[in-house]
C-alpha cells in the first residue's frame, strides 16, 4: 500500500515527439498549423450546421456531433504537447494524466459508435427514403447521440479507474506524448497481463461490433446504388456515402493498429505516429472531407461568406 500511495502522488514524464533539431522544429510547426486548421474547420462546420436551416437534418445533426468530438480530441493532447515543447518541461501530474486518459477514451469510443450509427443513417436514406423521416426522427437521432456519449463515459470511467489503480513504483517515464493505457501499463510494477487480455478482448468487441454495422449498412447501400436507374441519383448517393466511408477508414484503421495488433508487432515510435494520426490528422481531415465533397455544405459556406461581405447599408 505504501508503494501504491507513493506512486499516485508522483508526476509522470512524457517523452514527447520532437527535439529542437531543425527537422523536428519543422514538424512541430506543421503539427501546430494542422491543429489550428482542424479547430477552425470543425468550428466552421459546427457554425454552418447551426445557422443554415437547410442543414437541420438528421445527417448533419450527427455530423455536428462528429465535429464536436473532433474538436475535443486534439484539445486533450496537442496543447499540452506544444506547451511542454516550448517550456522544455515534460511532466504531467497524476490528475492531468487521469484527465487525458478519461477524455481520450470517452471521445474515442463515442466517436467510433457514432460513425457506425451514421452508416445506419445513410442506409436508411438510400434504401428506405420514404420511411426516412420516421426512422430517423429527432428522438432517434437524440438516442443515437446519447448512446454514443453514455458508452464513451462508461468505458472511460472503468478503464481510467482500473489503469490508475495499478502501482507505478518503477520508472515514471511514459514513452509517448500523452497518457494512453498501453503506454502506462508498461510502467506498472504489478502483473497487468489479465487486465491487458481483458482490454484486448474489449477492444476487439468495441471495434468489431461497430465495424460489422458499418459493413452491413454499406453492403445494402452498395446494392441499392447499383440498382438505381438514374445516373444523377447514383452519383449523389455515392458522393454522400463515400465521404463517410473515408472518415470511417481513417478512424478505424488507426484504432485497429493500436488496439487489435499485439504490442510486440509495433514499436513505441509507430504508436506515437499512429496516435498522432487519429488524435490530430483525422480530426483535421474530417471537416475538409465533408465540406469539399458535399454541395450542401459548400452552398451554406458561400451563403455565410456572402452575408459577411455584402451587408445592407445603414
Amino acid at each position: 500500500m505504501g508503494a501504491v500511495n507513493q506512486s499516485v502522488t508522483l508526476d509522470f514524464i512524457l517523452m514527447g515527439l520532437f527535439s529542437h533539431s531543425k527537422p523536428h522544429l519543422l514538424l512541430f510547426y506543421l503539427v501546430a498549423v494542422m491543429f489550428l486548421i482542424g479547430l477552425l474547420g470543425n468550428a466552421i462546420l459546427l457554425f454552418l450546421i447551426h445557422m443554415d436551416y437547410r442543414l437541420h437534418t438528421p445527417m448533419y445533426f450527427l455530423l455536428s456531433q462528429l465535429s464536436l468530438f473532433d474538436v475535443g480530441f486534439p484539445l486533450v493532447t496537442i496543447p499540452k504537447m506544444v506547451s511542454d515543447f516550448l517550456q522544455g518541461e515534460n511532466s504531467i501530474s497524476f490528475a492531468g494524466c487521469a484527465a487525458q486518459l478519461f477524455f481520450l477514451m470517452l471521445i474515442g469510443v463515442a466517436e467510433g459508435i457514432l460513425l457506425a450509427l451514421m452508416s445506419y443513417d445513410r442506409y436508411v436514406a438510400v434504401c428506405h427514403p420514404l420511411q426516412y423521416p420516421v426512422l430517423m426522427r429527432r428522438q432517434v437521432c437524440l438516442f443515437m447521440v446519447g448512446a454514443s456519449w453514455m458508452a464513451g463515459v462508461l468505458n472511460a470511467s472503468i478503464q481510467t479507474s482500473i489503469t490508475l489503480h495499478f502501482p507505478y513504483c518503477a520508472t515514471r517515464i511514459v514513452d509517448h506524448f500523452f497518457c494512453e493505457v498501453p503506454a502506462l501499463l508498461k510502467l506498472s510494477c504489478a502483473d497487468t497481463s489479465a487486465y491487458e487480455l481483458a482490454l484486448s478482448t474489449e477492444g476487439v468487441l468495441i471495434l468489431l461490433l461497430p465495424l460489422s454495422l458499418v459493413t452491413t449498412s454499406y453492403g445494402h447501400v452498395l446494392g441499392a446504388v447499383v440498382r438505381m436507374r438514374s445516373k444523377e441519383a447514383r452519383h449523389k448517393a455515392f458522393t454522400t456515402c463515400s465521404s463517410h466511408i473515408t472518415v470511417v477508414v481513417l478512424f478505424y484503421g488507426a484504432a485497429v493498429f493500436i488496439y487489435m495488433v499485439p504490442g510486440t508487432y509495433h514499436s513505441p515510435y509507430q504508436d506515437n505516429v499512429v496516435s498522432l494520426f487519429y488524435s490530430l490528422i483525422t480530426p483535421t481531415l474530417n471537416p475538409l472531407i465533408y465540406s469539399l465533397r458535399n454541395r450542401e455544405v459548400q452552398m451554406a459556406l458561400i451563403k455565410a461568406l456572402s452575408r459577411a461581405v455584402i451587408r445592407p447599408k445603414r
